[in-house]
């Protein structure tokens, strides 16, 4: 009877609020701390990072002028192409003696970027991913699973830190191995998984194929990150898996996941605002926009050492939602993603994001919610889109089935929803290459 107590009570569990105290601080008081921590991160960055003196200096400001949280829209912005142009340490803020641990993103677009903790950061950083997994109901009885990667990339590392500071029992399973991950999966009654939501359902379908029925194992719960990826698809996972599963956010540049988070009520993801602090800008301007507006996610690092940022810009398109939530948070929320601005493909003067086809073929009866977009520019020097779609594996053996009917559907659909036309390709199951990390959706091939 282990595995059905362990089920029982996982399906019947209460989540809980990690640190109520800050989570659930009154908003002047949490704009106070916001503030005091704002003025010292900022003082410290002029004394201590030869970047931010010379951009300060440039707009002719000074620490002494930041006097609320209004005046932080005076402060330069950071970006990516910063903390590249700095590599590897032009942004260290904290003495070299007190970094205990380095993280960086992949670098397949030019120098990576790098992310030194000092112990308070990697302390913080517990303290944000304990936050994020008990958002997603993950108690000290709880067996977490975690298959994001471990090493550089901070997925693996900071579930890891999140699940231990709560008190659950961790699995680091890392990435891949996917037949190890399910026997595992099995005989050890995880209750909670952590992964690339892509990744769980790569999971399950091999789950499938291999005759396990999931819907019987105590797993009940996962906390899914690392990429954009669409209401449809949690309802697709939460399908195959018969479980709960929360959206987190976070990245490398500003700690790794952890940043924020969905409770039950999966209605936003709560930012942990007393350590970061979110805006969203015009990404064309600049300009900071009101609540409710959709733009540029931008955050600044309130409380760390290491490597601190000033409104470093994401890319990331949201907005940010103030309303109460009945889970008792008082944090602000941000919406999932809508995708990146960088992500963005502009095709025929339309901007199309992957995620909307992704909604959009879910609900599409055959298909598999794996995707390829291939661009190319034609001979008429025109756009071209081809969609690769996977077929659900007895929908495309079946002979009766009108597999032309099908592709000239999703071609219909495509185009009344991302008002282009795109030529579909009905491929076999698992024909899309797999990834155990962030899924690759696109395929660019034109010379721009």
């Amino acid at each position: 009877m282990y595995f059905e107590d362990i089920q029982y009570a996982c399906k019947t569990g209460v989540a809980m609020i990690f640190n109520p105290e800050l989570e659930c601080m009154e908003e002047e008081a949490r704009k106070k701390l916001q503030l005091a921590s704002l003025k010292n991160l900022v003082e410290m960055l002029y004394e201590r990072v030869p970047f931010y003196r010379k951009r300060m200096d440039g707009l002719r400001l000074k620490p002494r002028d930041i006097h609320s949280l209004k005046d932080i829209e005076k402060l330069p912005f950071t970006t990516k192409d910063d903390l590249r142009e700095n590599y590897p340490r032009g942004l260290l803020a904290a003495p070299k003696d007190r970094i205990v641990e380095v993280h960086m993103s992949s670098g397949t677009t030019g120098k990576p970027v790098v992310d030194e903790y000092t112990q308070n950061d990697i302390n913080i950083w517990r303290e944000a991913m304990a936050r994020t997994l008990a958002g997603g109901g993950c108690t000290k009885d709880d067996i977490v699973q975690n298959c994001y990667g471990y090493g550089l990339f901070t997925g693996g590392p900071g579930a890891h830190y999140g699940a231990m500071t709560i008190g659950a029992e961790v699995l680091p399973m890392s990435s891949g191995n996917t037949a190890r991950q399910l026997m595992v999966l099995q005989d050890f009654g995880s209750t909670m998984l952590t992964c690339t939501p892509s990744y769980a359902l790569y999971m399950a379908e091999e789950a499938a194929d291999a005759g396990i029925d999931l819907k019987k194992l105590p797993l009940c719960k996962g906390c899914f990150g690392a990429e954009p990826w669409s209401e449809n698809m949690r309802k697709e996972i939460e399908s195959r898996y018969d479980m709960k599963a929360y959206d987190i956010y976070g990245l490398t540049e500003i700690i790794g996941p952890g940043v924020s988070f969905e409770c039950e009520a999966q209605d936003g993801l709560h930012v942990n605002e007393d350590l970061f602090y979110p805006e969203i800008i015009d990404p064309d301007t600049g300009k900071v926009l009101a609540d409710g507006e959709k733009g540029e996610l931008v955050f600044t690092t309130l409380t760390k050492d290491g490597t601190p940022l000033l409104r470093y810009r994401t890319r990331d398109i949201t907005f940010l939602v103030r309303e109460p939530c009945h889970c008792g948070r008082t944090t602000v929320r941000m919406h999932r993603l809508f995708g990146r601005t960088d992500d963005m493909l502009i095709i025929r003067g339309v901007n199309v994001f992957p995620s909307q086809i992704e909604q959009a073929l879910i609900e599409i009866e055959g298909t598999e919610p794996q995707y390829l977009i291939v661009v190319s520019r034609g001979e008429t020097h025109l756009d071209e889109v081809e969609l690769q779609v996977e077929v659900k594996k007895e929908f495309f053996s079946d002979e009766t089935r009108d597999l032309e009917g099908l592709r000239s559907k999703i071609e219909n659909i495509m185009k009344s929803k991302l008002q282009i036309s795109v030529r579909v390709k009905l491929v076999e199951p698992k024909t899309i290459e797999r990834s155990i990390g962030k899924a690759k959706r696109v395929v660019d091939n034109r010379k721009i």
